[in-house]
């Protein structure tokens, strides 16, 4: 599986999911400027990532502008045609502005950027230590939305304590039903507020973000 990192202007965590995916799980990567189209490259086993930073300076939405560029064109259509796509933080919001991912990454619900390691879980309940540094990543979407996400099992991450409850405290920015992560019903798009490629080395003396990767089946 090779991997393709796109590059918008004030992205900021491109490098660190390009060291991740080389140094940390032996990945091939590609880096991708957001101007270019092409993904010939790839096929529809490979991955392309939109990293965390903040695109476009976050004008207008967060993730609004970047929704827009030549790259996202060819992403969608990658998508859409069953390539992997992970978006992590201002990635995950570019899914959603994009609509790739239903809802919408909204401001903190404390009014502050967090930055912190956080415990998420999947639907197995084993709890996995994860950094977040957002202002906006509280995850909204409407009832009838919720519902079908739960129901579908679309859900692949809530925030929790270190045992696996979930708690309002656990929750850094007030998403809704306790969600760091979701997925499109193909299962091939996922996006997470969370940074897995900031927990996959030893140095940082955290490799819970290798799970992660292992969970949405891009290790």
């Amino acid at each position: 599986m090779k991997f393709g990192v796109v590059v918008f202007p004030g992205s900021n965590c491109d490098r660190d999911m390009q060291d991740s995916l080389q140094n940390d799980l032996g990945k091939e990567v590609i880096m991708l400027w957001h101007k270019d189209q092409d993904l010939s490259m790839f096929t529809t086993d490979d991955c392309i990532v939109l990293p965390g930073g903040f695109s476009y300076g976050d004008y207008l939405r967060c993730g609004a502008i970047a929704r827009f560029s030549p790259m996202m064109k060819s992403v969608i259509e990658f998508a859409n045609n069953g390539g992997k796509v992970l978006g992590v933080c201002n990635g995950f919001q570019i899914l959603c502005e994009s609509g790739l991912l239903p809802g919408v990454l909204l401001q903190n619900a404390n009014q502050q950027f967090v930055c912190k390691n956080v415990f998420i879980k999947n639907e197995h309940g084993e709890a996995l230590k994860v950094p977040v540094a957002h202002g906006e990543g509280r995850y909204h979407a409407d009832e009838a939305t919720l519902n079908e996400l739960e129901a579908n099992g679309q859900v692949i991450f809530k925030y929790c304590d270190e045992n696996g409850n979930e708690a309002v405290d656990a929750n850094p920015n007030g998403a809704t039903r306790n969600i760091a992560g979701i997925t499109n019903k193909n299962r091939n798009v996922f996006g997470m507020m969370p940074h897995p490629e900031r927990a996959t080395a030893q140095a940082l003396s955290n490799i819970d973000g290798k799970k992660v990767f292992e969970i949405l089946g891009l290790n």
